[in-house]
């Protein structure tokens, strides 16, 4: 007795529910690696922000241990003669954060009601950077205290 074969079919390709699978799980890692990836470009200009703050207290006190008086002008700071505040913070190639001095205080007084001079420096977020909540704008001062607008004290300086 001999048996005809059946010729057999062979699937070629992926079904639609195959796809849709892949499709779902793709989304699913999107969605939890999209925000974390973020999270880390963020933190990472918070960087560049922090290092142009210090870099600007850093000019402040050598101009003041010649000068005796701190200032707001770039040029004096040594950012070049067409330099307005703010500045922009170009480290990683882009700027999201702008350096500016929002205050000098000159000495005045006498006794125990003597100002000592001082400054006040920023950094800003700006462009997408200013959606950064957590830590937001900072801050240093002639003391070296390191504040941030936001509130927080852990995690960004």
């Amino acid at each position: 007795m001999s048996h005809a074969r059946i010729p057999a079919f062979h699937q070629r390709g992926f079904t639609l529910i195959e796809l849709m699978i892949v499709v779902v799980v793709i989304t699913i890692l999107t969605a939890i690696a999209l925000p974390s990836y973020q999270s880390y470009v963020m933190k990472s200009r918070r960087t560049d922000a922090k290092n142009g703050l210090l870099d600007l207290a850093a000019r402040e006190e050598r101009y003041f241990s010649v000068n005796n008086t701190y200032t707001n002008v770039p040029a004096n700071l040594g950012y070049g003669a067409a330099s307005t505040f703010p500045l922009p913070i170009n480290a990683s190639g882009d700027s999201y954060y702008s350096l500016n001095v929002t205050s000098v205080t000159a000495a005045s007084g006498s006794g125990a009601t003597a100002v000592p001079p001082g400054f006040t420096a920023q950094a800003v977020p700006t462009g997408t950077q200013a959606a950064d909540t957590t830590c937001a704008t900072y801050q240093i001062d002639q003391l070296g205290t390191q504040t941030n607008s936001s509130g927080v004290t852990s995690g960004c300086w």
